[in-house]
This record gives structure tokens, C-alpha cells and sequence, in this order.
């Protein structure tokens, strides 16, 4: 038990922490007003500020992230000019979400025009799509090439036998974080597609809710301490 609570202690005191929480409020909030707008409309309506209050909270919480992406761009990690690319490609999407979110919250609190808020929306789904896309990619490049690695550690008689296993054991613990990652960026791929191309599937208040909830389980088993 103390050790369950000194790990969310430690959960919450990161900001990645913080948001998933907030973001598991917001999408909750967001299913209930959709389950009980007709039957308890005073109920609904509260949980609709509350959804309301979740999201403008994380977009403040958020406040200079973008430069997190710029910092990502300068290294541009990986093991060969490709994935540099996609890395580059992938941060430069994740900046631009970033830096025209903070706009977008702005806009929708008043302190800007808010009729920039529709074009802010866009601009940034727009990049955290192009985002998310090259995230996927790379993930499951890594992905592979875990498995293929693994397929040679289990095949290889020169090491021993319980140092393979420990490599084996470490790729797929990582294999295991990248298929978290996976399902947040394709979740948030949803999300991000409603706002740039408005369409029955993604616009649904089930699809949204239930992406918003995946995406930020699986950023919380992702940030939760080992």
C-alpha cells in the first residue's frame, strides 16, 4: 500500500503525470454529459464545465511544452539518416501542435481574439497529426527491429544463456512501452482528425471519449514509476 502511494506521489509530481489525470477528467466528464444529458440535464450540464475546466487546465498546464519538440529537433536522435528524418518530422509536428495550442487557449479564455480559436484548432490538430503519423512509424520500425533482435539473442549459442534472457526480457519491456505509445498517438490521431476534418466516426461523442481514455491510460502506464 505505501509503496502504491509513494508511485503516485511520484506520478503526480511530474507534469506528464498531471495531464494524464486531467485528461482521464476531461474524457470521463465528457461520457457522462453524453449518458445522462436527457435523463439528468443538471447533471450533464456539470459535467460539461467539467469537461470544459479539464481541457483549458491542460492547455495552461502546458504553457512553453512546445519547447520540449524544439529541443527534440536540435538532437534529432536515431541510428541512421531515415529515422533522423522521421524524428525530425515527428517533433517538427508536435511543436507546431504545441505552439499554436497555447494560442487556441488564449483565444478560447479571452485574452486574444476568439475568432482565431477555429483557425488556431486547426493549425494545431494539423501538426499534432503530422505528428502522431511519424511517431507511429518510428515506434513500429523500433518495434521490429526489437523482435528481430530478440529472434537472434533466442537463436545465438555464443553469450550466455542468462544474459540473453535479460536482453530479451529488456526488449520486450520496451517493445511494451512503444505498443502504449502506439495506442496514445493512434488515439489522439482520432481526436485530432475530428477537429481537421469534421466526420460522424471521429466527431462522436463515444469515439472521442473513449480515444481521450486510451490515450491517457496508456500515458499513465507509461509514466507510472517502475
Amino acid at each position: 500500500m505505501n509503496d502504491t502511494v509513494d508511485k503516485l506521489v511520484i506520478f503526480l509530481a511530474k507534469r506528464d503525470g498531471i495531464d494524464k489525470l486531467v485528461k482521464t477528467f476531461q474524457y470521463v466528464s465528457k461520457l457522462v454529459n453524453w449518458r445522462i444529458e436527457k435523463s439528468h440535464p443538471e447533471l450533464a450540464h456539470r459535467a460539461k464545465l467539467w469537461e470544459v475546466a479539464s481541457g483549458l487546465s491542460r492547455k495552461a498546464f502546458r504553457s512553453g511544452r512546445f519547447l520540449t519538440g524544439f529541443n527534440a529537433l536540435r538532437r534529432s536522435p536515431g541510428p541512421t539518416p531515415a529515422f533522423r528524418l522521421l524524428a525530425l518530422l515527428a517533433n517538427s509536428g508536435e511543436m507546431v501542435y504545441f505552439f499554436f495550442d497555447h494560442i487556441l487557449w488564449l483565444s478560447r479564455i479571452g485574452v486574444v481574439d476568439p475568432k482565431l480559436a477555429r483557425r488556431m484548432s486547426f493549425v494545431s490538430a494539423f501538426g499534432e497529426s503530422v505528428g502522431y503519423v511519424f511517431f507511429v512509424i518510428s515506434d513500429f520500425i523500433l518495434i521490429s527491429r526489437g523482435i528481430q533482435a530478440e529472434r537472434k539473442l533466442r537463436h545465438s549459442k555464443v553469450a550466455e544463456e542468462d544474459e540473453n534472457e535479460e536482453q530479451i526480457k529488456k526488449i520486450r519491456a520496451d517493445r511494451v512501452m512503444r505498443l502504449m505509445a502506439v495506442a496514445a498517438n493512434i488515439a489522439d490521431l482520432i481526436i485530432a482528425l475530428a477537429d481537421i476534418e469534421p466526420n460522424p466516426f471521429c466527431c462522436h461523442t463515444v469515439t472521442l471519449g473513449i480515444s481521450g481514455l486510451v490515450s491517457a491510460w496508456a500515458g499513465w502506464y507509461r509514466n507510472w514509476p517502475s
